[in-house]
């Protein structure tokens, strides 16, 4: 071999050396960046989806200070009648009797029937330096002296500004010379299932407390008012703790804290926070007019089942059907029927019935809105424009139907494949039944057990008004009305019941 090849040969060897000692060299660390670099994105997605702190301590400690807690006195006045302490018996004065029982009861000091006071404690915070702070309706009712203690344990008297039963919501006012530390609402339709939250409040009496805890479920309706709606949390929260916050983790209440579900009295991590978006309305009005100003339609409503939506045409079960309207009401005059199922309000889908009140409880007063009903098989475009709930309870206005034509007499009749025997309505049987005069329509004398109707809840004493949305006169009218869906292919007709004034409608088979 020449010197050359040699040289050639040698230098094909180095550089096959360094290219090797490249490769050893480089390949582990391009791999550790990659784990690395994946490490790290794994990392911050959990993070993500979590948004889980390390601690809740620098939240809780800029937060505690605008909770406070508030105590309630309550003078109950001493027992009168059966049952209460006697008087000091009368003796002739000077009686050496009138002497010993008078020393006896001085004695024996105030009984059991004397004036008392009873004492409550809760929780609350301050929305505004100048000193207004929200509590839960029970947490002040009926107090005859309001206590507001802040963090650093000052005392101060505070007044009602305002109170609504109807979302157990209650403004009061506290008379500050500095500006107090203050929390600001945030957006609870934001928040999600699985989110976290911290509860702060009085539970027991022990001031200021944290616990943490998630959003354990959206819209829970308790049966506790008309606009239910809560947030259920599995965040401790206990007795005294009603009317303390709900925040989210930037710091803002999404929540206040209302009711807990327990058989034992203690917190088992059910607990319920009316949301803001439901409250903050309610807040604001309380302390621009001392009351409440909520939007009314004059309606009465009812769930649109399956088998409703089937009988008119309706392709899935969604909004409130219509069950009677108020006369001159803002519903009757925009043009809404008995019958129409409501399908939006002010631009808002009503996806179930429940949340057309509250849609409409947040519309302002005397503001005309679009809304969309469902007639005659489509949709129909109206206007309305809002009335005023608080006016109308003021004037003591009730949904009803007007008064209908007496009904034409005709035979009994019986519907045996639905279990139904229906007649029309005489004097004797509006007197047995206790139908009132204006209700006409066909009675239902009697229900076979286990029939059609029964399982639809329908019983004797009823009174049908209409069957498939037009009025009924005679017991013939129902029957030629069901046979008329059922010839048409219909699974279901709907009828529109009377039940001692108390107006529904009832999908029933057609057989």
């Amino acid at each position: 071999m020449t010197q050359r090849a040699r040289r050639t040969a040698t230098a094909k060897a180095v550089d096959q050396r360094q290219e090797s000692w490249t490769l050893a060299v480089i390949l582990p660390l391009l791999a550790a960046l990659v784990a690395a670099v994946l490490l790290a994105a794994g990392a911050a997605q959990a993070q993500g989806r979590t948004n889980a702190p390390d601690s809740f301590a620098d939240l809780a400690e800029r937060l505690l200070p605008a909770v406070v807690n508030i105590s309630t006195t309550q003078n109950i006045p001493e027992r009168r009648g059966e049952g209460a302490m006697p008087d000091l018996p009368q003796f002739p004065p000077g009686s050496p009797f009138e002497e010993f029982f008078r020393d006896f009861f001085e004695r024996q000091g105030p009984g059991p029937d004397a004036p008392r006071r009873s004492t409550s404690l809760g929780s609350g915070f301050i929305i505004d330096p100048t000193g207004y702070v929200v509590t839960n309706n029970h947490v002040i009712q009926d107090a005859d002296e309001i206590t507001v203690i802040l963090h650093d344990d000052t005392n101060l008297a505070a007044e009602v500004v305002g109170r609504d039963p109807k979302t157990d919501l209650a403004l009061l006012r506290v008379t500050v010379d500095r500006p107090l530390p203050h929390v600001r609402f945030g957006d609870s339709d934001a928040m999600r299932v699985g989110d976290w939250v911290i509860a702060i409040g009085n539970p027991f009496g022990l001031g200021g407390t944290v616990t943490a805890g998630i959003i354990s479920a959206r819209a829970r309706d308790i049966n506790a008012g008309p606009y239910d709606d809560f947030l259920q949390t599995d965040a401790s929260i206990n007795r005294g703790n009603s009317g303390g916050p709900m925040f989210n983790l930037e710091g803002e209440v999404i929540g206040i804290n209302t009711a807990i579900f327990s058989p034992s009295g203690g917190s088992v991590g059910i607990g319920f926070a009316i949301p803001t978006s439901l409250a903050q309305p309610v807040v604001e009005q309380l302390q621009e007019f001392g009351r409440t100003r909520r939007g009314w339609l004059g309606v009465r409503i009812q769930a649109v089942t399956p088998d409703i939506a089937e009988s008119i045409g309706m392709e899935r079960a969604y909004g409130a059907l219509v069950a009677s309207t108020t006369p001159d009401g803002p519903a009757a005059e925009g043009g809404i029927l008995p019958g129409d199922v409501i399908l939006s309000f002010n631009g808002r889908e009503i996806t179930e019935m429940r949340r057309l009140p509250r849609i409409v409880a947040e519309t302002s007063v005397e503001r005309e809105v679009p809304v969309t009903v469902w007639r005659g098989g489509g949709e129909t475009r109206l206007m309305v424009k809002v009335g005023e709930l608080e006016a109308a309870e003021e004037s003591g206005l009730l949904a009803s139907i007007p008064d209908q034509a007496a009904p034409q007499s005709s035979a009994p009749e019986t519907v045996g494949s639905l279990g139904l025997q229906l007649t029309d309505i005489t004097p004797e049987l509006r007197q047995q039944f206790g139908i009132a005069e204006q209700v006409a329509g066909v009675l239902v004398a009697e229900v076979d057990r286990g029939s059609p109707a029964a399982e639809k809840g329908l019983l004797p004493g009823d009174v049908i008004v209409e069957v498939g949305q037009e009025e009924v006169r005679s017991a013939r009218d129902v029957v030629q009305r069901i046979d008329a869906a059922r010839d048409a292919g219909r699974r279901s007709v709907l009828l529109l019941v009377d039940r001692q004034g108390d107006l529904r409608f009832i999908a029933l088979g057609t057989g």
